[in-house]
């Protein structure tokens, strides 16, 4: 008589599987997004999302700085508020059947994320979807890596957009990353000491996606190692993955 064995659970493609489940960060948020000098844009943007009079908002800024979050954060409080809303990931994602799905729909909260990236056939139906909301009363957030007048966009799409209100999202200054990484670390409930904060900001990639991007790597790896994460984790992270080597002058952790 054969006998199955049941499947293993240290597998090790299950673990990361399982490590990866874990570590899903909390979706973007406005509790989660720190405004550092964007204070005016995100008053302005909760104001808007809950009964603005303007059709649209546009949002610019470099990469990394948070329009995607500050997006996502939009729809979902109008989801939240019961407003119904919805995105748009890449303008090419607006197609004739998406057109005609909002035209139809009650939403009253819109989004298209990087609008920059909007090619001719793109920005046509970009045009449509903003007088296909203007005419229902609804509202349109658009997200670009670059300023209004600098959008290789139809005039007449970009007059539109110009119409409503234009924000550019700076990045965060030096002084407030500290603040941004303690807040994304407790979003993914990780416990994060100032030392390893300040290892990281001293030693790592110091542009907010690089910091971010290791954070949820080591949360991952101390989650598959059950180690906590320490400047020593850190440390040996950043020489493994980023081929780092430490300045011969720190001395003051050891691995």
């Amino acid at each position: 008589m054969s006998i199955t064995s049941p499947p293993c659970i240290a597998d090790a493609s299950f673990v990361e599987q399982l490590v990866f489940e874990l570590a899903v960060p909390e979706p973007p948020s406005f509790a989660n997004f720190l405004a550092g000098r964007n204070a005016e844009l995100v008053d302005t943007l909760l104001a808007f999302v809950t009964g603005g009079s303007e059709t649209g908002m546009l949002i610019w800024g470099g990469p990394g700085v948070g329009k995607t979050h500050l997006a996502h954060a939009a729809v979902g409080l109008a989801q939240e508020s019961g407003l119904g809303a919805r995105m748009f990931a890449h303008p090419r994602d607006i197609d004739d059947e998406a057109l005609a799905s909002v035209s139809a729909s009650a939403e009253q909260l819109i989004a298209v994320d990087g609008i920059d990236l909007a090619d001719e056939a793109a920005a046509a139906r970009l045009f449509t979807l903003y007088n296909a909301i203007k005419e229902r009363q609804a509202r349109l957030i658009a997200t670009s890596r670059t300023p209004l007048a600098a959008l290789s966009l139809r005039e007449d799409l970009r007059t539109r957009l110009g119409w409503g209100l234009v924000y550019e999202l700076l990045a965060l200054e030096d002084d407030a990353k500290p603040a941004a990484l303690a807040l994304y670390a407790r979003s993914r409930g990780i416990v994060l000491s100032d030392d390893v904060i300040e290892y990281l900001l001293r030693h790592g990639r110091r542009d907010m996606p690089s910091l971010l991007a290791t954070l949820a790597a080591l949360d991952r790896q101390s989650l598959a190692t059950k180690r906590p994460i320490t400047v020593p984790l850190l440390k040996g992270w950043l020489q493994r993955e980023l081929e780092w080597k430490p300045a011969a002058a720190d001395t003051r952790h050891n691995a």
